[in-house]
């Protein structure tokens, strides 16, 4: 839309012709208005006042007059100190918005030619995804979804941690204690088995230990010591030897997990395009360690382990590979960003992963630039604060995580509950009925966890997410399955959604004019979302889009009115915010019911 450009083009001209100020309409900034004054945009004149030679109030009476005189499109103004407010004629509005309508590109970038990969979810197959895990997935979506409407061209990846001592734990203790148990044979989903038995690890470890304690040990060197611990990781060794009994073990449970995890991905609505494995990589990554020894940017240490000294980068030295040649996750991780790069040679690399691992990401791209890799600069690590519950912290190893399927259904169940007592599922068959608690659960649970700013920390509360009122992912729904019902009654009285069925109409109401101003920022919404790689410039745009069309809605008639034109332009104006409800909302990976 080319209203803010106009804008700025005309009070470049005013300066130029009050104050003989050269300057470029590109580079005067314009600010939305704040909602306790008139107007639509804000130019702030404090910059100007040196080469004006006057008070910024003084500049901004004098280019108020000047634009009201001059400028079609600004039907008036105020000043408040430096702030000039330019409230623009509502024909303008109107003729944004018939452009808007025949515009069904709006929102969507031209292709950038940019590539980008978006690593999330980034399981490990000891255990099933939690509720972190749920913040995670939504975010790599949605980010994935956000930079394709930027016009990049994207690619979701999955880095599965299928490796390592925390697998071989769970490994162990299935061998000794499982008795054969498979999923079929217990009725147990595959991740929530390997979950079951990694937990058990954990008891049994910490027995060991005490027993040892309680012997005479010291506790850190019991933890060393503990048989089991010991076991696990010869367990490792034998891996990564390629020992059978041990490699038929893994892929068993693997798989078990994958058809687990393919289950929750589907159900919570996530895809990929690609898949990871670290058995895959870490190979990979050992051998950018060789290359780094050779090229004298790692070290090695008496004991044999090879490390990089980054105390140059405001870092310290770091491990790359153990004393018995084991890798460790930034190997990995060395390994896993080349393949990577060779597949989609990107130039951006977003890994969704919690703050936890800041320093790791500061790690891995400074390593990545120390062998001189074309692709460390893309490197991007989108961090996110960890989700807390009423109770407190998650601890997978004591089996006290919030589970992902748990909490889904837990979502599910409330949102029956919460639709039955407001009797919003009349004339819905079962069939119906259960999808429609589906769609308003995932939309409770995802706009729950997106509408907060990805870096902060956050507390979800189940019950406040699927209130119908506030800002909420089912205030949204039920919106959009308003207009649904609008435009369904419009259809059945023959009235058609067209352009040239409200072209008499030159005025409006200020709460029809607050809705177009919300759909025309559709386009600078998406932008800025995908800049910030923030859903949450995404998740509050649709809440206040709704928010303008139910103040609309409860203040002006669509089917009373009298005058064809304007029951048209509302008719209209009703589609319009039905379709940005359901593309901005998809963005976020929520979909939006026709009824409620």
């Amino acid at each position: 839309m080319q209203l803010q450009a106009t804008i700025s083009k005309r009070i470049s001209e005013a300066l130029q012709a009050l104050f003989n100020i050269t300057i470029d309409a590109d580079q005067l900034a314009l600010q939305p208005t704040r909602k306790e004054f008139a107007g639509s945009f804000t130019f702030v004149t404090f910059p100007y006042t040196k080469q004006a030679g006057k008070g910024p109030e003084q500049i901004g009476q004098a280019l108020g007059e000047y634009l009201k005189e001059n400028a079609k499109e600004i039907k008036d103004f105020n000043v408040v100190k430096g702030f000039l407010n330019l409230e623009i004629e509502q024909t303008e509005w109107l003729s944004l918005f018939r452009e808007l309508m025949r515009n069904e590109k709006y929102g969507y970038g031209e292709n950038s030619g940019k590539k980008v990969m978006v690593e999330y979810s980034s399981p490990n197959t000891n255990k099933p995804l939690h509720l972190g895990h749920l913040r995670n997935n939504f975010l790599g979506y949605s980010v994935s979804e956000i930079l394709k409407a930027n016009g990049h061209d994207v690619m979701k990846a999955n880095l599965v941690n299928d490796r390592g001592i925390h697998i071989c734990k769970s490994m162990l203790a299935y061998q000794k204690f499982g008795n054969g148990e498979t999923p079929a044979s217990s009725n147990i989903k595959g991740d929530h088995l390997a979950g079951k038995y990694y937990v058990q690890f954990d008891k049994a470890y910490k027995e060991q230990i005490d027993e040892l304690v309680t012997g005479g040990m010291d506790k850190e060197e019991a933890k060393k010591k503990a048989p089991l611990i010991l076991e696990a990781q010869e367990m490792l060794q034998k891996w990564e030897q390629n020992d059978k009994e041990v490699v038929d073990l893994w892929k068993q449970m693997n798989g078990w997990v994958y058809e687990g995890f393919d289950a929750t991905y589907k159900n919570i609505g996530v895809d990929f395009d690609k898949f990871y494995y670290e058995s895959e990589t870490y190979m990979l990554g050992k051998e950018r360690v060789e290359e780094g020894l050779a090229k004298g940017v790692f070290f090695k240490k008496e004991d044999g382990s090879v490390w990089v000294d980054l105390t140059d980068e405001g870092l310290d030295e770091k491990l790359l590979l153990r004393a018995d040649g084991t890798s460790v996750y930034i190997t990995q991780d060395m390994g896993t960003a080349e393949l990577k790069y060779n597949d989609f040679p990107y130039d951006q690399s977003i890994y969704v992963v919690a703050d936890e691992q800041n320093y790791h990401f500061q790690v891995l791209k400074a390593v990545l630039k120390k062998l001189g890799k074309p692709y460390a600069e893309g490197i991007y690590h989108l961090s996110y604060g960890m989700v807390d519950l009423p109770s407190g912290k998650m601890k997978s190893r004591e089996g006290t995580v919030v589970d992902a399927d748990e909490l889904v259904q837990e979502m599910i169940d409330t949102a029956r509950q919460q639709t039955e007592e407001l009797g919003k599922i009349e004339g819905f068959t079962p069939e119906q009925a259960k999808e429609l608690y589906h769609t308003l659960a995932m939309g409770a649970l995802k706009y729950f966890l997106l509408k907060v700013d990805p870096k902060k920390r956050m507390l979800f509360n189940p019950q406040e997410s699927i209130d119908f009122r506030g800002n909420t992912g089912p205030f949204i729904q039920y919106t959009h399955a308003r207009i649904a019902a609008i435009l369904r009654k419009a259809g059945e009285m023959g009235l058609k959604v067209d352009v040239t069925a409200f072209g008499n109409v030159t005025t409006m109401h200020e709460a029809e004019q607050e809705v177009i101003t919300q759909l025309v920022n559709y386009s600078a919404v998406v932008e800025e979302a995908g800049k910030l790689h923030a859903p949450s410039v995404i998740a509050n745009y649709a809440y206040e889009l709704a928010k303008a069309y139910n103040r609309f809605y409860q203040e002006i008639s669509i089917f009373n009115e009298t005058d064809e034109q304007a029951r048209n332009f509302r008719i209209a104006l009703s589609a319009m915010v039905a379709r940005f409800v359901r593309e901005s909302m998809g963005l976020l990976g929520i979909a939006v019911p026709e009824r409620m």
